[in-house]
């Protein structure tokens, strides 16, 4: 069995590989990623295609793990994204910012549901 720390390495490398299916295979079937209290993307294809988001807009996109922690009855991933938006219609401007997901697991130890935070004021000015 793997520790939680070994977890968030490895969804960190997920988010990090180029593959957006692979970040998908962390979640259940029906799991659900919410970013910034967004529109909820459901299943794996919708939350690979958000992924792919990330991932087509930050080509070289670096994501870490930089701890994760049960917090107030809940798990934590707190995360230091890297990356330069040189994407399709990109700034050339690049990004490190930091942000967290609250997880909650379902069976066989995947996400049922992430709800992801991070600073959107932050992220508009590094962009613009």
């Amino acid at each position: 069995m793997q520790s939680l720390q070994e977890f968030g390495d490895r969804y960190a490398e997920a988010w990090s590989s180029g593959d957006p299916a692979s970040v998908a295979a962390f979640f259940t079937k029906d799991g659900v990623l919410v970013i910034n209290d967004g529109l909820p993307a459901v299943g794996h294809e919708a939350i690979a295609e958000v992924a792919n988001a990330f991932m087509t807009d930050f080509p070289d996109l670096d994501v870490r793990c930089d701890r994760i922690i049960e917090e107030e009855g809940e798990t934590k991933w707190y995360w230091t994204m890297r990356g330069t938006n040189t994407g399709p219609g990109g700034t050339g401007k690049s990004i490190h910012l930091s942000g967290y997901e609250a997880l909650e697991f379902g069976d066989h130890g995947l996400i049922r549901i992430a709800r992801g935070h991070f600073d959107q004021n932050e992220w508009d000015r590094l962009l613009s």
